[in-house]
């Protein structure tokens, strides 16, 4: 299992450093154009609420990302050092109450374009897992 670890500071403008990451293990592992878009807006939309909810912006705090490739799997770990979130808390964003909010969509968006996601430690840590085939 080959494994790549990034770690930044609770900047929304890191997300770039995040993509440019997706890009770079997109060019070294061949990941196909399918599940490129998927990978890109799910891992991006996770950290975006690692630094936004989890960290609250805190610049002091980091948010972990490993990228862990075992044969046909992908695995991003994306871990925060806030305190957690309760799943069963949040919203419906498909609630007629809700279809109008403009937050609130992307565990949502999440977890339609993974083929699994795991929420760990109380929310801290989230797993992404995408098949390559």
């Amino acid at each position: 299992m080959k494994s790549i670890k990034i770690s930044i500071p609770s900047l929304i403008e890191n997300i770039k450093i995040i993509e440019s990451f997706i890009d770079n293990a997109r060019e070294n592992f061949e990941i196909n154009d399918d599940i490129y878009g998927n990978i890109m807006i799910s891992v991006t939309e996770c950290i975006s609420n690692a630094i936004i909810h989890g960290n609250q912006h805190d610049k002091n705090k980091l948010v972990h990302l490993e990228l862990l490739i075992e044969d046909e799997l992908l695995r991003f770990v994306i871990e925060d050092e806030g305190p957690g979130f309760d799943m069963n808390q949040l919203k419906d964003p498909t609630e007629p109450e809700n279809i109008e909010k403009t937050g609130g969509r992307g565990i949502f968006l999440i977890k339609h374009l993974t083929d699994e996601v795991k929420f760990e430690e109380d929310g801290r840590k989230t797993v992404l897992s995408f098949y390559m085939n």
